[in-house]
């Protein structure tokens, strides 16, 4: 009797992106790539890349090097949370859905592994179907744009074109919000409270959120849900956003803003998390758990932790998890045979 071969399904788990190595080349290289998307740097590309080449890449890349060398382990933080995350989604995934010959793998928007790379792969090795997920919590032109970007481009030098799906993102999903305030209760549970809880999101410029990103508005009501969540007051917690760049105004309040106020007005303790990261990278390992303790702390303030993103915690698995089933269902019924 004649048997179908399985359909062929992909999931791209996808992130922003890390160097190769904590070293200022590696930096470099990163850093071009980066920071020569017009979808990141809106400023007109010939006057950027005069500005990029002769007052960002023969500086900045040093300085960043030496931030990324106090946070990196056997690899970069992002990449090896990226891959454990991988790992264990497709683990659960593969024995949910026998009829699919399934593969998870990971992307980066930059570095490696990155999504140009992986779609050229795909290209040699033919899917019936490819899901992509960008593990960016709330939706934003700078961060999950890119990912659409890379596949748009993929998809006009193809001719047997895959189904495709993306998830774009899940900022009010109750299992994303309901691991965020399990993760906050876990680590007081251990480490006891604090007077406020910071909610620092990653920033974007103001005129970017003016011009129709929705990512703002996504991130304050990730944190309004958290918040009720948790059963916070108002003077308990606060949102804001962090890792503004250049002179440009960026979408506040700023986070170092709020903890030098705080201290100044005799608040001891602070706690800190970012919603907006779904693993720990350089931006939540040492600018959030290691200069703005510094702030804090030279303001005035005494006590100051981090929580850590979700990372490859259980309760993010099961998240990212549930939002594949939902598309990964759809399919037992498209390419059912």
């Amino acid at each position: 009797m004649f048997s179908a071969p399985k359909a062929k399904v992909t999931i791209i788990l996808a992130n922003l992106g890390t160097p190769d190595e904590p070293t200022a080349v590696a930096v470099r290289r990163f850093l071009k790539q980066f920071l020569s998307d017009q979808r990141v740097i809106e400023i007109p590309k010939p006057i950027w890349q005069i500005i990029l080449r002769l007052f960002v890449l023969p500086f900045r890349p040093k300085r960043v090097a030496h931030a990324y060398a106090m946070v990196w382990g056997q690899d970069s933080p992002m990449r090896a949370i990226v891959l454990q995350q991988v790992q264990a989604v497709q683990q659960q995934l593969i024995q949910d859905y026998p009829q699919f010959e399934l593969n998870v793998v990971p992307a980066m928007s930059y570095g490696n592994p990155g999504i140009q790379d992986l779609l050229q792969n795909l290209s040699e090795n033919v899917q019936d179907h490819i899901i992509l997920l960008p593990l960016f919590p709330q939706y934003s032109a700078t961060s999950t744009a890119p990912l659409y970007d890379a596949i748009a481009k993929w998809i006009l030098t193809q001719r047997n074109l895959p189904g495709l799906s993306m998830i774009r993102d899940y900022y009010q999903h109750p299992l994303y919000i309901q691991a965020l305030a399990q993760s906050v209760r876990n680590y007081r549970a251990e480490h006891g409270s604090a007077e406020k809880l910071l909610m620092s999101f990653h920033g974007i410029p103001q005129p970017y959120a003016d011009k129709g990103d929705p990512y703002a508005d996504r991130c304050r009501i990730t944190a309004q849900l958290l918040a009720q969540a948790l059963n916070l007051t108002e003077d308990q917690w606060a949102i804001s956003f962090q890792s503004r760049f250049g002179k440009q105004e960026w979408v506040k309040p700023y986070t170092d803003a709020i903890l030098q106020q705080w201290a100044e007005q005799g608040v001891k303790s602070v706690q800190i998390m970012s919603p907006a990261f779904s693993a720990d990278c350089l931006e939540t390992l040492e600018e959030l758990a290691i200069q703005n303790a510094d702030l804090f702390k030279s303001a005035g303030g005494q006590d100051y932790a981090y929580i850590p993103a979700l990372n490859a915690d259980a309760d993010h698995l099961a998240l990212l998890t549930t939002l594949l089933q939902a598309n990964l269902d759809a399919l037992t019924q498209t390419l059912a045979h």
